[in-house]
């Protein structure tokens, strides 16, 4: 559990405290409320974060005063941006984990992953995340945490894998110009030396659907969702990521292959 998520669950109690005070249920507060009985007990166990008019709202109808729980609720938030920040890649931590690994293996599946993004691409994935979030987009960091990044892939020493499924491609994040160039960028990745570079073309059978995109960095998975990025460093379930990035290897076209992929679609955005 983070910082955030451990503050979050204590406001949570706090919430579950005065509502218990006044001998109520969740589900008579919630019908007083005309709320979903699910987002008190969302909030309560915090799972969810509140906002300003549930705060006020909470305490009007327990006849309690608000101010404490709303300057707390000010000092929750943020702590939240600072976290969803860190999600959105700006996090120092990840890029120095990444720039000492030996090994990545990069799979991704719905986007072009922040190892090989140009910056057009980057911003533009930050910003339709922060907009999910309800966040102000912060492009100086996600650029800033993107540059470190990729300082992983000038490592000679490094042995890398990118694995690219095409539908990452064929819906695209950016304007077709952008997507021009960065389809340009991954081209430049065939036949680099110590990068092995793949993409899983459309429409060929796969011996295993990836549900999401991970990295195996050395001895450990990430795992990125929408909310967290989830490390995995249990040896058996690192094992099976390997096994499934060995398998789906031998559906993707490599070389003069994968350059015929690249080459069609920005044909099409080129004509978009």
């Amino acid at each position: 559990m983070t910082d955030f998520e451990a503050m979050r669950a204590a406001f949570g109690a706090r919430l579950r405290a005065l509502r218990e005070r006044q001998r109520l249920s969740g589900r008579d507060l919630a019908a007083r409320l005309d709320w979903p009985q699910s987002k008190v007990s969302k909030l309560e166990t915090g799972k969810q974060t509140a906002e300003t008019a549930d705060v006020v709202a909470w305490c009007a109808e327990l006849r309690t005063d608000a101010a404490d729980l709303l300057a707390e609720l000010r000092e929750l938030r943020a702590h939240q941006l600072t976290w969803r920040r860190v999600r959105s890649g700006a996090s120092d931590r990840e890029a120095a984990r990444q720039n000492g690994a030996r090994r990545i293996r990069a799979v991704d599946v719905t986007s072009v992953g922040a190892l090989v993004q140009t910056a057009d691409y980057a911003r533009r994935l930050c910003a339709s995340r922060a907009s999910l979030l309800d966040q102000p987009p912060d492009a100086d960091a996600a650029e800033l945490a993107r540059v470190r990044r990729q300082e992983a892939l000038y490592d000679s020493a490094k042995r890398i894998e990118i694995l690219l499924g095409e539908a990452a491609l064929a819906h695209p994040v950016a304007d077709p110009a952008e997507m021009v160039v960065q389809l340009d960028r991954l081209m430049w990745l065939v036949g680099l030396p110590h990068v092995r570079f793949g993409i899983l073309p459309l429409f060929r059978p796969l011996p295993h659907a990836p549900v999401h995109g991970y990295r195996i960095i050395d001895d450990h998975v990430i795992v990125e969702n929408l909310t967290a990025d989830i490390r995995i460093a249990d040896p058996e379930q690192v094992a099976v990521y390997h096994r499934l990035t060995d398998r789906l290897w031998k559906a993707a076209v490599e070389g003069a292959g994968a350059r015929a992929v690249l080459t069609r679609l920005a044909e099409r955005f080129t004509t978009a």
